[in-house]
Order: C-alpha cells, then structure tokens, then sequence
C-alpha cells in the first residue's frame, strides 16, 4: 500500500465507527435508562463518538489537502485513529459495567484504565501537532483556506490542551472528602449536579468541557467560514479579493481564540455557561465589538492607488 497517497482509509474507517456508535449509543438512550453522575449512561459514549467522529472525517479531508509529508500525516492520522478508538473502548467498557470511565479510582482496574485514557489523549495530542506542523508547511491555491486550516489546528491543539485542567484534583480531593476520583468536569458545583440539555454541561457552575469543546472544534468552524467566503466571493464582490477574505479569516480565528479563552476563564471562576455575571458579560461585549470593527474594516479597506512617477502627467500630455 502507498501510504503516501490516496485516502485515509484509516481514518475514514474510524469516521464510520464512530458513526456506527453514535447510532448505538442513540438507542442506548431510548433503551437504557441507568443514570450515572446525574447523566443517561449513554451520553456520553454518544457525545463523543459525534465529536470524534467530525474530528476525524476533518484529518481525513486535511490529509487529502497535503502534497509534502503526506507518508507523515499517514501516520500521524493513523496514531490519532488508534488513540481516539482506545479511548471509545474505554467508554464503551464501562458504561457496559455501569462505571465512570474519568476521574475514577474506585477500582485498581478502574484506575488502571482512566490512566490509559489519560495516555491516549497525550499520543493523540503529539500526533495532531505533528499534523498542524504538516499543515503550516503546505502551501494552498487560497491564502484564506490555508491560513483558516494552519490556525484552526493551533487552536484545536489548545482545545485539546485544556481537557488536561479537568484532570487536576479538587479542593475537596485534596482534603480527601472525595478519595475515590482524580480531577471532575464541574467547578464549584457536584459532578452529578444539574445539566444542561444536550451537551450534559452544569448548569449551576462551571465546566471546564465547554473550552475543551469549542477550542477542538475550531479545526471545522474556521475552515469551514473560510470556504463560506470563497463561495460567497461569487456574489458579494467585496468578498472577492483574497486579501479582504484572508483578513477575515485571521480576525475570525483571533475573536475564536478570544472566545474560548472567553468561555475556560468563566468556567473556572465557577459560573455556568448560561448563567454569566456582569464582568464576564462585560468581556464578551468587548470582544464582540472588536470583532465587529475588525470585520468592517476588512471589509471595506482599500489598497493603496500605486504611485505615480514625477513628471509622467506633463511628459504624457493630456489624455486624447
């Protein structure tokens, strides 16, 4: 097989599985309704088989975009498909035996296994740096796309960096009020307190998933606007010049950076997503206007009209 060309079938495989489990995992819903930390225990099998199965569809697309190193992001992509499936395995196990799969030392077996877990994302993490290093060294046809896809996977790196918070221990942990879990979701709130639909996020304190969540997924959201405003290009032609889309793009990827930052300081200080105070509001408006002063004055910039030689008019004489 030449690995340095074609599809990723490896991680188009791990796409499909984790389509197949989200599926599963949807039934498991209507089908089993054990509650475990305050959640249906296959939630979050379903959570992350979706937001796996979208990372890697995305590397796979990547992968095809690459004409340098691609034996490398071969590689690469297929480390980050064995990780992800390892740690899906893990899930999977022990919604199966009814047990948490993080932050769980009840067991030697189940501490044995959080600690694999907490492997899988390092070696994921060292494999997807190697594809956003991969990434900064291809050069693209549209310097938006290029520039959307490089810092799309800088800040999914960070994102993937900030899981690492939920592992440290709490204060009651420390105090060994809590001797058998490692790290939590929740700041200043119970694990198994209440949750917001859909995600599972706390919704009467912090979670530090929220920054986790978006910073990951900046890898389709930024590549994705970038492609949005190629095809707008066609119709709005103040979007038509790659200059305007490429400045665009990178102001978009700051304000998404911005907003992660946004959303991890606000979980930290205890406060739920939905539930922010007057000086988190407060940051977010900055922000937003930033944003909005940025993008008009992208969009509306002008290049400078190129100069003329002295004397060119009166050598030239008057136009016939």
């Amino acid at each position: 097989m030449d690995r340095s060309a074609g599809r990723h079938r490896p991680l188009l495989c791990f796409t499909a599985l984790m389509g197949v489990l989200a599926l599963v995992s949807a039934v498991g819903l209507v089908v089993d309704d054990r509650i475990l930390v305050g959640a249906r225990i296959w939630h979050k099998p379903l959570k992350f088989a979706l937001s796996f199965g979208l990372y890697g569809g995305t590397l796979a697309w990547l992968h095809s975009l690459l004409t340098r190193g691609r034996r490398t992001s071969w590689w690469a992509g297929t480390v980050i498909a064995a990780a992800g499936a390892v740690e899906l395995a893990v899930i999977v196990g022990q919604v199966l035996r009814g047990k948490r799969s993080h932050f769980n030392n009840e067991t030697p077996l189940d501490s044995a296994l959080f600690s694999l877990m907490g492997t899988t994302v390092v070696v994921l993490w060292l494999a997807a740096l190697v594809v956003a290093v991969l990434l900064f060294r291809q050069p693209m046809a549209d310097p938006a796309t290029s520039w959307a896809v490089r810092l799309g996977s800088l800040i999914s790196l960070a994102g993937l960096a900030l899981g690492f918070l939920m592992t440290a221990p709490t204060a009651a942990q420390r105090a060994g009020r809590d001797p058998l879990s490692t790290g939590a979701h929740a700041v200043g709130v119970p694990e198994d307190g209440p949750h917001l639909p859909v995600t599972g996020w706390a919704a009467t304190g912090g979670d530090l998933r929220i920054g986790h969540f978006v910073g990951m997924h900046a890898l389709q959201v930024l590549p994705l606007l970038a492609l949005a405003l190629l095809h707008g290009a066609h119709r709005l032609p103040r979007l038509a010049p790659a200059a305007v889309r490429l400045r665009l793009v990178v102001l978009s990827a700051a304000g998404y950076a911005a907003l992660v930052a946004l959303v991890t300081w606000q979980a930290l200080r205890g406060q739920a997503l939905t539930e922010p105070d007057g000086t988190t509001l407060a940051a977010a408006g900055v922000l937003a206007a930033l944003w909005a002063v940025g993008a008009l004055a992208a969009v509306t910039r002008t290049g400078r009209p190129p100069r003329r030689a002295a004397g060119a008019g009166s050598a030239a004489g008057p136009p016939r």
